[in-house]
């Protein structure tokens, strides 16, 4: 369990101030830097990581002052906008990050560095496999592996544990039951979620539309919260050919069971507040207003530093076909019309290598996907009292990928305003997540 913080946060978004849309670079001017030396831009959207680049490119330029590496940040919320624009106009970063969704198509556009044939051989071992085969596309690698998110798992706040009754103990295995025989996580989220006049879920008074604390995140988050029901729950998010299957009986009753969580139980947010903001169940938790929120790696420095009350970390629901998590990668990605060509492939090269993301492993920024930087990490968050294991853990009984293909993004937004709808419930589960499925296959190109 983590020790109080006496650190509270406003968010990752008060960390620096950024003027919407626009570039915030972190290299300040370094004296040390000849005035002749070639400056590659590295472009990302993680300020905690950025932080961290920033210290991994001082030693770098230490050992190649012919080399300036400068950092810039962009908003998420305006990232990829922007690296469109940019990139279309033959401008842009010479390395910038790319997720699994977006790099398909700067891919297939000859927009992106072959990593395969740009870096030596021996400089692409000990890249994590799924963070590989997420960015493999037609027998080529796209990008260097920065960020390898394992499983999702609980946080949670021991003091509203406390206050009902509840230990972590009794939270650390819980079990999602649609048919409500073996279900042990309503129950419980159920004597976590009060109402402003003090009535819990379990009590003939409690008022749900009244919440004033949650019990737990359900919502529209696909990788914290529906590719972990949909495996768990016995379904697949998209079959061996990137079609989505999400539509199946076991989806949709995985689909059923979490918008209920919200709609019929009233133990979760509303889908009104989280559909348009998807930090609004994080912001609740550090504000010590929900007691489980079910998330990832991604978000352990911003409940390590945001928090003031004691926390920890448990395996998350398990569903029929088990406690499955989803997993996810990050990649940079060399710019194909750098104007430095020799000079991006160096930065890349130091980036993909163990001194290089030792950095962000030994910050505790975010879990890296070089492995040998991966032991840094677990002793960062080792030393601030918190076992990780539970991330790590939940891959034993196997894990669902992040969604595949080119089309992703096209797929994302025609399915995204059904979904939302089903989730604010003013669609039939059943009719809503079908729509969706074939609103997702209709955006896929031939």
């Amino acid at each position: 369990m983590a020790k109080r913080s006496t650190i509270i946060a406003a968010g990752a978004a008060a960390v620096l101030l950024v003027i919407t849309g626009a570039v915030v670079a972190l290299n300040s001017p370094d004296a040390d830097i000849p005035s002749d030396a070639t400056t590659v831009t590295v472009r990302l959207w993680d300020e905690q990581v950025g932080a961290a680049y920033e210290k991994s490119f001082a030693a770098f330029e230490h050992d190649n002052p012919d080399l300036s590496v400068d950092v810039e940040i962009v908003p998420w919320d305006d990232y990829f906008e922007k690296l469109r624009t940019d990139v279309a106009g033959d401008g842009g970063p010479d390395v910038f990050w790319v997720d699994g969704g977006s790099y398909p198509a700067y891919a297939d556009a000859d927009a992106l560095l072959n990593i395969t044939t740009a870096l030596p051989a021996d400089a692409q071992a000990g890249w994590a496999p799924s963070v590989v085969a997420q960015y493999t596309r037609d027998g080529a690698l796209w990008g260097v592996p920065q960020l390898a998110d394992p499983g999702i798992a609980l946080y949670y706040n021991a003091d509203l544990l406390g206050d009902a009754g509840l230990t972590p103990e009794d939270v650390s295995a819980l079990v999602w039951d649609p048919t409500g025989e073996n279900d042990t996580l309503i129950p419980v989220l159920q004597k976590l979620t009060k109402d402003y006049n003090g009535h819990t879920g379990d009590s003939a008074d409690f008022d749900g539309t009244n919440l004033s604390q949650y019990g737990y995140n359900a919502g529209y988050d696909l990788q914290a919260m529906i590719l972990n029901y949909l495996a768990s729950g016995g379904a697949s998010f998209q079959d061996e050919t990137n079609q989505y299957a999400f539509a199946s009986d076991a989806g949709i009753t995985s689909f059923q069971y979490l918008v209920d969580l919200m709609n019929k139980w009233h133990v979760a947010p509303s889908a009104a507040d989280t559909n348009t903001n998807g930090d609004f169940s994080r912001d609740q938790f550090l504000q010590g207003n929900m007691a489980l929120f079910q998330s990832g790696v991604y978000n352990l420095a911003n409940v390590s530093d945001g928090a003031n009350f004691d926390w920890g970390v448990v395996q998350l629901p398990s569903g029929q076909a088990g406690a499955i998590s989803g997993v996810d990668g990050i990649a940079a990605a060399g710019n194909a019309a750098s104007k430095h060509p020799a000079e991006t492939q160096r930065v890349l090269e130091w980036l993909g290598s163990a001194a290089g993301s030792d950095f962000i492993g030994a910050s505790g920024a975010a879990s890296p996907a070089v492995t040998a930087a991966q032991p840094a990490y677990a002793d960062y968050w080792a030393a601030q009292k918190v076992d990780i294991s539970p991330f790590y853990d939940v891959l034993a009984d196997g894990s669902a990928p992040a969604p595949r293909g080119a089309d992703w993004p096209a797929a994302e937004n025609a399915m995204r305003p059904i979904l939302e709808e089903v989730f604010l419930g003013r669609t039939p589960v059943d009719r809503g997540v079908l729509a969706a499925q074939r609103a997702a296959n209709a955006a896929l190109t031939e």
